[in-house]
C-alpha cells in the first residue's frame, strides 16, 4: 500500500507544472550535474565569458552562488527572468545565462554574502 501511494503522489507531482519544469531542467543538465543535483540538491556551472565556477541550488531566488577553486562559496548571486516560473525552468535559465551570457546576468544580479544557512537543501530532487 505504501509503494502504490508513493507512486502515485510522484506520478502527480510530476504532472505539476513544477514537476515538469524539474523533468525539463534534468534534461538540460549533462550526467554529471544531474548526479550532483540528485546527490545535493545543487549542480555547478562554468561562466562562458570567465571560467568561474557557479553553484546553481534548488530554489527560485537567492540561489546562485560563485565559489573558489576549493568549492567555497564566494559570492551570492540573485537573478531571475520574468514571470511567476516553477523551480525548475528558474533555475534552467539562470545555467542558460551563466554559460552562455555571463556578463549580461551579473549585470542585473544582486549580490549578497552567502553563509552557511544561505544555500541548505530543503528537500530531495530526484
Amino acid at each position: 500500500m505504501r509503494a502504490a501511494r508513493a507512486l502515485f503522489m510522484r506520478h502527480g507531482a510530476e504532472n505539476t507544472p513544477e514537476g515538469r519544469s524539474l523533468r525539463l531542467l534534468r534534461q538540460w543538465l549533462s550526467p554529471a550535474q544531474r548526479a550532483q543535483f540528485a546527490e545535493s540538491g545543487y549542480f555547478e556551472v562554468v561562466g562562458g565569458e570567465t571560467g568561474k565556477q557557479y553553484r546553481i541550488y534548488a530554489g527560485a531566488m537567492t540561489n546562485v552562488c560563485e565559489v573558489d577553486g576549493n568549492g567555497r562559496q564566494k559570492l551570492g548571486l540573485c537573478f531571475v527572468p520574468l514571470g511567476d516560473l516553477p523551480i525548475g525552468d528558474v533555475m534552467l535559465s539562470q545555467k542558460i545565462a551563466l554559460e552562455s551570457c555571463e556578463s549580461r546576468a551579473l549585470a542585473v544580479a544582486r549580490r549578497f554574502v552567502p553563509n552557511g544557512l544561505s544555500f541548505r537543501r530543503s528537500r530531495p530532487f530526484p
